[in-house]
């Protein structure tokens, strides 16, 4: 574990952990079968993985190609189902707790081909959709009534748009070429379906965004009522749009930060991580519990139907699509990652072209201090905390044992007392720091040594 960084606050978003870049080509490939064959598969997360989007923000370095055309789109989903149908045979116990469609952006997709999609996972899967909570990925160029129809239509409890910035120009700045009128009629399309859960993600840290700006954008945001808000940095990563303008992105972004986080407490939402808000009295709200001042107690269990937080430290996960992630207890897998466009292109053909999904391909083992370093890492990072006594009862151990957490609560980032450790209001604001300085060696020597190209 390496210290905490005495510079930038951003020094990573940590999603998951290890991070993709981390994975290396299994040798030998085992079976899906031999994967899963110990593993709990009764409450698992079914994720869907659509690489297509209408355009490339600056600031994405997703996997995702723009511009697909109709033919590779079929093709796609037919090696999607393929795909599908080897899991299932492999996993023929699977049901699903949760699920969620990203990118990309899955809306990409036409309405027809949003209806294949859900048929071929309800399939081959046997996923009930109407039955367990469903987020959705869209963005404002394609959140259309045709498709909002049918993600509502299929059972979809939380849609989650990228809004970025509300100001033109902001958009702009940000290589996200978008008119306000056109994000308003997107969010009024949405609001029209009945999908009970609305997601906003905002970006701070745009070239020329001030305070005032960034206050416009939050109460734009506001005016939509959105169940949940989730406020981003802007990262300027290798190969994207905006990382090869070489500038710097620093100056104002943690500033930034504290302005949106106390205008949204002010105005009802309650913060379940650095980066995500939740209205305080909506559904999903009241089915995971709030986070009261002081020691942080745990949510409370979700309701099937009411939210789709979910946690893959815990629970399995099974990730249809070239670019989707698989957890299992001992195995994170998926297929190869990339970023430039040339060998994302190089992938999704690869994939469609494929005739076997029997194995894993590429992924990361987790030995028992990786398994640690993973629920410390993805319980910390989160306002509830960790709990020490389910650390204990998950690994034999003491958590205060096996990580020296004291640099973190010199600085005032950390606090615990004989239940729990969580993050301060000043540790939530380096979540950024924290979280990467508590990868192992190991998984930040590979992900330095990654080609992404």
């Amino acid at each position: 574990m390496s210290a905490p960084h005495q510079g930038s606050p951003y020094q990573g978003y940590v999603y998951a952990y290890p991070h993709k870049t981390a994975y290396r080509p299994l040798d030998p490939r085992p079976s899906l079968a031999s994967v899963w064959e110990r593993e709990r598969t009764d409450a698992l997360f079914l994720y869907l993985h659509i690489p297509f989007c209408e355009m490339r923000c600056g600031f994405c370095n997703l996997f995702t190609r723009t511009g697909a055309p109709e033919e590779l789109v079929a093709a796609y989903l037919s090696a999607l189902e393929r795909q599908a149908h080897a899991v299932r045979r492999a996993v023929p116990d699977a049901r699903f707790a949760t699920a969620a469609i990203g990118g990309g952006t899955p809306t990409y997709l036409s309405a027809a081909e949003l209806t294949r999609l859900f048929d071929l996972a309800t399939r081959a899967m046997g996923a009930d959709f109407t039955a367990i909570p469903l987020g959705v990925e869209t963005s404002p160029a394609t959140a259309t009534p045709d498709r909002l129809a049918v993600l509502a239509e299929r059972g979809t409890t939380r849609v989650s748009i990228g809004v970025q910035s509300f100001i033109d120009a902001e958009a702009r700045a940000a290589v996200r070429p978008q008119r306000r009128t056109e994000v308003e009629r997107a969010l009024a399309t949405i609001r029209a379906a009945g999908i009970p859960t609305l997601n906003i993600d905002l970006i701070y840290g745009i070239d020329g965004q001030t305070p005032r700006s960034w206050l416009y954008s939050l109460n734009a945001a506001l005016d939509w009522k959105p169940e949940e808000i989730y406020l981003y940095p802007l990262y300027v990563r290798p190969l994207t749009g905006l990382g090869l303008l070489g500038k710097e992105w620093d100056d104002q972004r943690l500033t930034l930060y504290r302005i949106g986080r106390d205008h949204l407490l002010a105005n009802g939402y309650e913060q379940v991580s650095m980066r995500m808000f939740r209205l305080a009295g909506s559904t999903a709200a009241e089915a995971l519990g709030s986070a009261p001042a002081g020691p942080p107690v745990p949510a409370a269990p979700t309701p099937v139907g009411a939210a789709t937080e979910y946690c893959c430290q815990t629970d399995g996960m099974i990730g249809l699509g070239c670019g989707a992630r698989s957890y299992t207890s001992h195995l994170h897998y998926s297929f190869e990652y990339a970023v430039g466009v040339r060998h994302v292109r190089a992938i999704i053909d690869e994939y469609v072209r494929a005739g076997s999904f029997d194995h894993a391909n590429v992924g990361f083992v987790l030995d028992a201090a990786e398994r640690r370093r993973r629920h410390l890492i993805q319980s910390l990072l989160q306002v509830p905390g960790l709990s020490l006594a389910g650390y204990r009862e998950e690994f034999g151990t003491e958590v205060l044992d096996d990580f020296d957490l004291t640099p973190f609560v010199t600085r005032g980032w950390i606090e615990t007392d004989t239940a729990r450790a969580w993050l301060t209001a000043d540790g939530l604001a380096h979540s950024d720091t924290i979280g990467p300085s508590l990868f192992s060696t190991e998984v930040q020597a590979l992900m330095e040594s990654y080609d992404q190209r």
